[in-house]
């Protein structure tokens, strides 16, 4: 069920927040907003593969 939850969460992120990774962002130059996206994703992601 967890893992169900997570996975769908993965979805909409992947849909609805911007993709750090492919835009090649220097995370040392990254605002604390990009670093809390960049964060919640990889928290979901991380989640949704275990």
């Amino acid at each position: 069920m967890k893992k169900q939850v997570f996975k769908i969460l993965a979805k909409i992120n992947k849909a609805v927040l911007p993709s750090y990774t492919k835009k090649r962002l220097d995370l040392s130059k990254a605002t604390k907003l990009q670093m809390a996206i960049f964060g919640w994703k990889l928290y979901i992601t991380k989640n949704a593969l275990n």
